[in-house]
């Protein structure tokens, strides 16, 4: 798992999914609990405000993974990873 991390192009491509993943359940989760929250049963209402909290996070998480491969392609010598 340790070698994932070594070639920024696939951390790169990780946290752009997770940057995505990340924005999809905060929508879905703002939508969900504040929008359709009289057609929801309780456990959906509570599982649409745990979305509120769990989207942020993937984001967070994204763009600190995004920030960390981005400087490790800009180091002149920056490790090349073979993609098939």
């Amino acid at each position: 798992m340790s070698d994932f991390f070594t070639c920024p192009v696939r951390a790169l491509r990780l946290a752009n999914r997770l940057l995505v993943a990340g924005l999809l359940l905060l929508l879905i989760g703002l939508f969900a609990a504040y929008g359709l929250d009289a057609y929801l049963g309780l456990r959906l209402l509570v599982g649409a405000h745990a979305l509120t909290i769990l989207g942020p996070s993937l984001l967070k998480l994204g763009y600190v993974l995004r920030l960390a491969a981005q400087q490790q392609l800009n180091r002149p010598g920056a490790p090349c990873c073979a993609t098939a």
